[in-house]
């Protein structure tokens, strides 16, 4: 139960003085719901306001403050700009510019012979001086003692870094001091100051990277320290060992033999099913390289021990896949394999639950549906949670508690995570990773194609076409709106339709399921030979036919969802292409990283460089997940503080009295208070 000293940080946002409905729309756009989400809102920037008592042009390109007085209104026909002239206390006169039709509005801010307190960038237009759009023109009595460094915040449509600062001041208000939680050691080597303190110096400078770092460190600590407390209670729950007799395993009619990395990584796992204390394993490998047929010897050694096991996907193209894929790999071998999402109603779904009730279902596959009440299982001992990132702890927990005794557990990831964030997000995980290809994989060849080109595509597309092969078109994600998304898609099919008539298939994530399976069946079984997508096939489509991908604007993909992208194709012996569409306006961190595509298939080495350019936040789609996003600690901070905050975490549990002792109890509220308490319920840890 959260700490009642919290309560005032977690009231909804609205208790704030002036806001009122009209602010509900844009504050939930930047996800500020309650004080704390104000609180941790920090400034990204600053602006330097220089106050002077009379105009200089010398100061031309600077932000100032000032006290100006109106003179006289010039309006421009139609939609023209409106100049407002007016005057310092020596007479020099420069110009007020609003544009966009706003006469009445600058009157209204500047009505003729008031004084008035302004401030803006001043500028030179020719020989004149002018502030365009004022950043603010206030009565002299209220515009008070204006601070000569002004935070700049993230912003939404209709709120300013003005207003923002206002609410941040008045979040502050309501902050209690809050017991010390960091070491004390630490805190006196590092300089840092309290926490409230910490946070007040932020957000009136938000250059004051001591006091940011203080904040960015609580941040990491609190989910270091989440982590352990999962470890150790992981650790310190009784299981069961899993030993299998190789009889189900040695039914497998596989093609091809596992690589090293492969054999590798399933001897680390039969050794932790051996044990009575649950596994708990991270499964990193990139696409293509076999994570699949690992979990599925894991699985088939846990039904050879006399269980059951469970593999959990995120959407419900990518369990169908998993669902078919199991089917095909385990044809010939005694093991009764069943799908369960929320699409199976009725007689099927009854069928489903009662074979899992009474065991007759050795191995369950499913979305989240598989977490649900009424799924009971008869002797769970063993789970894997596919595409690992899009679940959280709390999700991980809920599935785990539908066995009698705590069950292994393997979550698998075909993005590849630096290992600052492995570190961060899986620190309570032992972590094996398939580093190795299987042979005759060949390289997706990358090229980088500018928009201009694309006609040129479709061409290209058309002679893919006529020599048997298949194709991905993907289309970009124009706005953050699954809407836009669409409207992309469809126009995109509908224009390849006109070439290449019903060859062309669509889908996309708003389609009802069986729509969507349809489209995708007749692509697998080679009816269709482009399917158009947006970026729903990211995971969980498997077309060894599929040869050649297009993305459209690529340069607006991040560099892992671009790699995800890309492993579409490429999954069998012939030689495949990923062709990037670029726009003409390309960032410097846009082209780094189409050139970074063009240059390497390397995930790992993908996904560090992603963490370099983007920063965590955004990184492997984790602002979507169910992990915790760091709000505060930038990539860099968490190279320089995840050591220090893992090392204190562990002190604090092994040689500081854990959550009992007076730093614990302190250690405790950092956990609610950054919103890592997700699992400290169950963990009853402390």
């Amino acid at each position: 139960m959260r700490p009642d000293i919290l309560n005032l940080l977690f009231a909804e946002v609205t208790v704030l003085k002036g806001i009122g409905p009209g602010l509900a729309k844009p504050l939930e756009r930047l996800g500020l719901r309650r004080v704390v989400d104000v609180l941790f809102h920090l400034p990204t920037g600053w602006i330097d306001r220089v106050a002077r008592d009379e105009l200089d042009m010398a100061d031309a390109g600077r932000t100032i403050v000032i006290t100006l007085t109106a003179q006289d209104y010039r309006s421009s026909a139609g939609r023209g700009p409106t100049r407002v002239h007016a005057a310092d206390a020596r007479g020099n006169i420069v110009s007020l510019v609003y544009f966009g039709g706003h006469s009445g509005w600058a009157k209204k801010l500047a009505p003729i012979g008031e004084p008035r307190r302004v401030s803006g960038r001043l500028e030179m237009y020719g020989q004149e001086l002018q502030i365009v759009h004022p950043d603010y023109v206030l009565p002299l009595d209220e515009a008070g003692d204006q601070p000569e460094r002004e935070a700049i915040y993230p912003l939404s449509e209709g709120l300013t870094s003005r207003r923002v600062g206002q609410m941040a001041a008045h979040a502050l208000e309501r902050v209690p001091d809050l017991p010390e939680w960091i070491e004390p050691g630490l805190l006196a080597k590092r300089g840092w100051p309290g926490w409230r303190e910490a946070l007040t110096r932020v957000h009136a400078d938000p250059s004051d990277m001591v006091a940011r770092e203080r904040l960015a460190y609580d941040e990491i600590f609190a989910n270091q320290l989440a982590l352990t407390l999962v470890r150790q209670s992981s650790r310190a729950r009784r299981g069961r060992a899993l030993t299998g007799d190789g009889r189900l395993r040695g039914a497998l009619q596989l093609p091809y033999d596992l690589t090293g990395a492969q054999t590798r990584t399933v001897r680390e796992i039969e050794g932790d099913l051996a044990q009575a204390q649950p596994m708990l394993r991270l499964l990193q490998g990139d696409v293509g390289s076999g994570k699949t047929l690992v979990a599925t010897m894991a699985l088939l050694l846990a039904v050879e021990a006399g269980a059951q096991g469970a593999l959990i996907a995120p959407t419900e193209i990518l369990a169908r896949q998993h669902y078919e894929t199991l089917r095909r790999m385990l044809a010939g071998v005694p093991v009764e394999v069943a799908i369960l999402t929320g699409r199976d109603k009725g007689k099927v779904r009854e069928a489903t639950l009662m074979g899992l009730a009474s065991g007759a279902i050795d191995i369950l596959i499913g979305t989240h549906a598989i977490f649900q009440e009424a799924v009971t299982y008869k002797d769970l001992a063993f789970v894997v949670v596919d595409e690992q990132h899009r679940f959280g702890v709390a999700q991980r927990m809920m599935l785990q508690a539908k066995a009698k005794a705590a069950p292994h557990l393997l979550a698998m990831t075909a993005t590849p995570i630096p290992r600052t964030l492995t570190l961060a997000n899986y620190g309570e995980m032992d972590v094996s990773q398939i580093d190795e290809m299987p042979p005759g994989r060949q390289p997706i060849e990358t090229r980088v194609i500018s928009e201009d080109r694309l006609a040129e595509m479709v061409d290209a597309l058309a002679r893919h076409l006529s020599d048997g092969g298949q194709a991905y078109w993907v289309c970009p994600l124009v706005e953050e709106s699954e809407k836009s998304d669409l409207a992309a898609a469809e126009a995109r099919a509908e224009t390849l339709r006109a070439r290449f008539g019903d060859r062309v298939g669509l889908v996309h994530g708003r389609m009802k399921g069986p729509e969507k399976d349809a489209v995708m069946e007749a692509f697998a079984a080679g009816r269709t030979g482009v399917l158009v997508a947006t970026t729903v096939i990211e995971v969980g489509v498997d077309v060894p036919n599929a040869t050649l991908i297009v993305i459209e604007a690529a340069d607006r993909f991040g560099l892992a969802q671009l790699h995800q992208l890309r492993g579409r194709v490429g999954r069998g012996s012939g030689r495949s292409i990923c062709l990037l569409i670029r726009g003409n306006a390309l960032s410097e961190t846009s082209r780094a990283r189409l050139a970074l595509m063009r240059e390497t298939n390397d995930g790992f080495r993908i996904a560090e460089e992603d963490l370099r350019l983007r920063g965590s936040g955004e990184l492997l789609g984790t602002k979507q997940s169910g992990e915790a996003a760091f709000r505060i600690a930038t990539p860099e901070m968490l190279n320089d503080l995840l050591p220090v905050a893992t090392d204190d975490a562990r002190l604090l549990i092994d040689r500081d009295g854990g959550l009992s002792a007076d730093r614990g109890q302190a250690a405790r509220t950092a956990l609610y208070l950054f919103e890592r308490d997700a699992g400290v319920a169950l963990l009853r840890s402390g």
